[in-house]
């Protein structure tokens, strides 16, 4: 299978799904954060091993406690996803914190604040 396969995409797709859902209803994990979505899931073609993408809205202590929580239930994550999906092998996870949320509102801002000031900047001139 190759990587980029609508098989993969598929799979991608699925192993999200069932991810979100699990992280969101069956851990009970209390550093796991409430705010914690599954961005993206990339499964290798030979489904050995998965990267999954998480973002989490709250602060840099909040983030560290959730990826550590979710790397200490791979193991039951694993099992609930092998439980769920009905694939060959079931892939190792491996959770990546994704920041790119926080970084595009940021941006955003410094954007809007420019803009701000150099509407500010024009109206003196033009009178």
């Amino acid at each position: 299978m190759r990587k980029n396969s609508i098989k993969n995409t598929r799979i991608n797709g699925e192993v999200q799904k069932e991810l979100s859902t699990i992280i969101r209803n069956e851990i009970k994990d209390p550093r796991i954060h409430p705010m914690t979505s599954v961005m993206a899931v990339e499964v290798a073609p030979d489904l050995k091993t998965c990267k999954a993408y998480i973002s989490v809205l709250g602060n840099r202590e909040a983030k560290e406690a959730t990826i550590a929580g979710l790397s200490r239930a791979e193991g039951y994550i694993r099992r609930e996803l092998a439980r769920n999906l009905n694939l060959r092998n079931t892939p190792e996870i491996r959770f990546i914190l994704d920041e790119s949320i926080e970084y595009g509102v940021n941006m955003s801002k410094l954007i809007d604040d420019v803009a701000r000031k150099d509407a500010s900047n024009r109206k003196p001139e033009e009178e």
